[in-house]
């Protein structure tokens, strides 16, 4: 039914962040549609490679209806430049990870706070009809009662939470003050193909599972029984389209949680990688992980209450953590041996 609606309704996008793990799903999906997408990214943390795999997986005639723009939300004149003629922002733009924002805060105040303030008022200013824009589960901080409701958070555990929140806020007040229109999407845990296994601060169901494949040490932080509400990345694309599409005026102007109402402890995600790995690769069912400290900033548990975007967006998770797992096992087996050859 929501590719049928926006099918029927062809529209202009701008999706920052597009070279990333999420704009990049956004942008070929969009483009799949049959929408008109123009992508922004600056490569800090986004890849060239994600903008070539969207390529070759869409039609060339759905490829002529996409341009790249190579800049930076910080530069107030490109977004500027981004938003003209646009209908719908999807804003996936930011420096995420706790440890950066503790390593830096300083940058990510800069491109999560000022960038996203940059792109607010372009967008305003270009009339663009929604805002719908990345939020955080990190916004919950100390806030320990579970699940996660919407309306209940407490105080942010890293710079990087806090950037997060000051985006709602000043949604907030571009809703009261401006009447501009935009929703909030806390994603938690969002995983799938494209995401960046590599480096100090990937994400935790990548990294481990190109560690198991390369016969390197997975670490865990911690006992083990932290744990987290894991959402496949269909589902984060979802929410962006009911958000940005839906006609129903209650839906509009508010943040809601991203996930599946779910709650895993990272030693049983340990166990759930290692199983699907197995199928491919029958070595990796010997690998024993190994614990190291807990980690400054991050929360002990997150589980959310999706009820209010089932309600108002109409919101149904497609995959749960096993059946994404499944869905994305076979890319980063094909990713990560690819990269082991080559190295």
């Amino acid at each position: 039914m929501l590719g049928e609606r926006l099918r029927a309704q062809p529209a202009r996008w701008l999706v920052t962040g597009s070279a990333g793990f999420i704009g990049s799903h956004l942008v070929q999906t969009l483009l799949g549609h049959g929408q008109t997408v123009v992508g922004l990214d600056n490569f800090a943390t986004g890849h060239r490679r994600n903008v070539d795999e969207v390529r070759s997986l869409v039609t060339p005639g759905q490829w002529l209806r996409h341009r790249f723009v190579e800049a930076d939300i910080r530069d107030l004149d490109a977004c500027r430049e981004a938003c003209r003629e646009i209908d719908f922002v999807l804003h996936q733009a930011a420096l995420g990870s706790v440890p950066r924002s503790l390593a830096n805060p300083v940058a990510t105040n800069s491109t999560n706070v000022d960038g996203f303030l940059n792109m607010l008022v372009a967008a305003r200013d270009a009339g663009v009809r929604r805002f719908v824009y990345a939020a955080s589960s990190s916004t919950y901080g100390d806030h320990q009662a579970l699940p996660k409701v919407e309306e209940r958070i407490g105080r942010p555990l890293s710079p990087y939470a806090v950037s997060k929140l000051v985006n709602e806020l000043y949604a907030d007040v571009f809703a009261r003050c401006y009447e501009f229109p935009s929703i909030g999407l806390r994603y938690f845990n969002v995983f799938g193909p494209r995401q960046d296994p590599e480096g100090a601060y990937a994400a935790v169901i990548p990294r481990w599972t190109r560690a198991m494949l390369l016969g390197e040490e997975v670490t865990i932080n911690g006992d083990g029984e932290s744990s987290r509400d894991f959402c496949y990345i269909d589902n984060a694309v979802q929410a962006n389209l009911l958000a940005a599409t839906s006609d129903e005026p209650a839906a509009v102007n508010q943040v809601y949680n991203v996930a599946v109402d779910g709650r895993t402890a990272l030693n049983r995600l340990f166990e759930i990688l290692r199983d699907a790995l197995a199928e491919f690769r029958p070595e990796v069912g010997d690998v024993q992980a190994v614990h190291r400290e807990f980690r400054v900033g991050d929360v002990r548990h997150s589980q959310a209450d999706i009820g209010k975007a089932r309600r108002l967006l109409g919101y149904r998770p497609s995959h749960r953590l096993e059946e994404g797992v499944r869905a994305a096992m076979p890319w980063y087996v094909s990713r990560f041996a690819v990269a082991d050859e080559v190295s």
